[in-house]
């Protein structure tokens, strides 16, 4: 392609029919979901409304059969990161035994930041990265000055809220920093050196929402002053944004072609996120196919959208 640019969650439940016959879906989640995490509760109402059962039990519960849903979705599994195979494994089995979303090719594909070398390499507008493989001995001063970056990013190739990430100078003491915080990593784990991309701490990250390949809506997501981390985690705000038409086109060329790339036809749901460059110009810097937060508080009819979807594809 080309690029031109369990536990029940609580709420109603459809007094009028037998339980037992309501299309059952489960939302996976974790053992140690925040009391505060609740953007999911439109999707649950809205499934409701359409007449289905909602169970949300952590990916890892071994007492939860995950054979009696008629579709599971990953949603806040958010504990994976450092039991990737586990997690793949998991999802494997899900598979086998009832209608599961993304599939789990996709997710073993996702939860491995190569992702973005393999999209970059069909053509997306991409952050341009170094990928270091553990055990790698590196002189960060002189990749950057190879690569004629004066600010460098650095961060793990499996890793989400922020974790393991870096940001540095060539000119300051923050480059000895990097280069003693790379190599510790590196003893550990693979991972990625970018370019800083300053636009980040005043315009934030652009995070579009889609649903069967139509984005639904958008979020700006904009860090504490001088921060880079957009995550509520570290009192990052988020906003309602009205995309570009461009940057709309974007999103639905990058989850085209990841439908193409797995035959799969278009993906039931996922977030792609934007950053732009010192002249504007947009750049993937994620693609959210596994557990997204989807910011439903932010898109009315998003929920409503996606369960929609859910059960026309159950249909």
């Amino acid at each position: 392609m080309r690029f031109a640019i369990a536990r029940s969650m609580s709420g109603p439940s459809p007094s009028s029919r037998d339980e037992s016959n309501l299309m059952h879906i489960g939302l996976a989640s974790c053992t140690k979901l925040p009391e505060w995490e609740v953007d999911d509760q439109p999707l649950v109402e809205a499934l409701q409304e359409q007449g289905a059962r909602i169970s949300q039990p952590a990916w890892d519960d071994v007492d939860f059969d995950f054979s009696s849903l008629d579709a599971c979705l990953v949603r806040t599994t958010w504990d994976y990161e450092h039991r990737r195979d586990e997690f793949i494994k998991w999802a494997r089995n899900t598979d086998a035994c009832t209608a599961f979303f993304n599939p789990p090719a996709i997710i073993e594909w996702n939860t491995h930041k190569s992702y973005l070398r393999d999209l970059a390499e069909a053509g997306v507008p991409s952050i341009p990265t170094e990928w270091l493989e553990t055990g790698a001995r590196v002189d960060l001063n002189a990749l950057l000055n190879h690569r004629g970056w004066t600010r460098g990013f650095l961060k793990p190739v499996v890793g989400s809220t922020a974790r393991g990430t870096f940001r540095f100078n060539t000119d300051d003491a923050s480059l000895a920093e990097a280069q003693a915080f790379l190599q510790e990593r590196l003893g550990i784990e693979d991972m990625m050196v970018q370019p800083y991309l300053d636009h980040v701490e005043t315009g934030g990250e652009e995070s579009l929402m889609l649903v069967d390949g139509q984005v639904t809506h958008a979020v700006r997501k904009v860090p504490v002053p001088g921060d880079y981390r957009v995550q509520d985690d570290f009192g990052a705000t988020d906003e309602v944004l009205e995309p570009d038409p461009g940057d709309t086109e974007f999103a639905r060329q990058v989850m085209a072609m990841v439908a193409e790339r797995f035959k799969t036809g278009p993906l039931l749901y996922g977030r792609v996120d934007l950053l732009r460059d010192a002249s504007g110009t947009p750049l993937l810097n994620e693609l959210e196919l596994v557990e997204p937060s989807f910011f439903f508080r932010h898109g009315p009819g998003a929920g409503q959208a996606l369960a929609t979807a859910l059960l026309d594809r159950l249909a």
